[in-house]
């Protein structure tokens, strides 16, 4: 199992390192901003470093928005993070699904991602997979709900879209973890990375706060995140606090 943490995006590799990390996962700009990424100062030093790579879009991306203000904006920022992502050798681009905002059809909303992938393909791909993650609240959601995965993943399966399991996102969201990888498995076919977050807030609370998975206040039971991790059979990042993620990272390790 390759195993490793979201970690600080100016110096990863020793961040890797401080944490016992095989694999690592950060961002190439400002989280919160439509900026451009620069190149990475360590792109070429991942590989030699026997360090894998995944990238994660910022969090203001909406590709699913009705609003042109956002929507157009955010296909121009996947594009853009997903080129720097493919400079560091990245395995994958993590996406969040998106929303529309309340009364909008959510069909519009997919319809919005199936149209992300026909552009893009139309010049040649985006170069790395994109990976869309499933999110832990909002009526309108493109990834919150199973039900609404499987529109989405109909509208866009044939571009090969990778998928990001967010163990804390599902247990907000109202999603049962026994047997979560199969019910996951049915829709998308396909799990490329789980982010091993436990949850600070209870079962369907649609509140995004992660936890460590060890050693915490997390609230759901290491021994099934340790489960979900093992029936995934994908690498595994935690996005977890950091005091915490060396021991949630040793804790994984652990489990053969």
């Amino acid at each position: 199992m390759l195993i490793g943490a979201h970690v600080r995006d100016d110096d990863p590799l020793a961040a890797a390192r401080e944490v016992g990390a095989g694999v690592v996962q950060f961002f190439l700009s400002d989280p919160q901003d439509w900026k451009k990424p620069q190149r990475h100062p360590q792109a070429d030093e991942f590989g030699p470093a026997g360090v894998a790579v995944y990238i994660h879009s910022p969090y203001v991306l909406n590709v699913a928005s009705l609003n042109n203000r956002i929507r157009i904006p955010s296909r121009k920022t996947v594009a853009q993070h997903a080129a720097g992502a493919a400079e560091v050798g990245a395995r994958g681009l993590v996406v969040h699904g998106g929303h529309v905002r309340k009364g909008e059809d959510p069909a519009e909303g997919i319809a919005n991602w199936r149209k992300l992938f026909e552009r893009q393909a139309e010049q040649g791909g985006f170069g790395v997979p994109l990976l869309i993650e499933n999110t832990a609240g909002g009526e309108n959601a493109m990834a919150r709900d199973l039900d609404m995965l499987a529109r989405l993943w109909d509208a866009v399966a044939e571009f090969g879209p990778g998928f990001c399991l967010d163990t804390c996102h599902a247990y907000a969201a109202g999603w049962e973890l026994d047997g979560v990888v199969d019910r996951v498995l049915a829709v998308t076919g396909r799990i490329d990375l789980v982010h091993l977050n436990n949850s600070r807030d209870e079962f369907g609370s649609q509140r995004d706060r992660h936890a460590n998975v060890v050693g915490g206040d997390g609230t759901i039971d290491p021994a099934q995140l340790a489960e979900i991790a093992k029936a995934a059979g994908a690498p595994v990042i935690v996005e977890t606090p950091a005091e915490g993620q060396v021991a949630d990272i040793e804790f994984l390790q652990g489990l053969g």
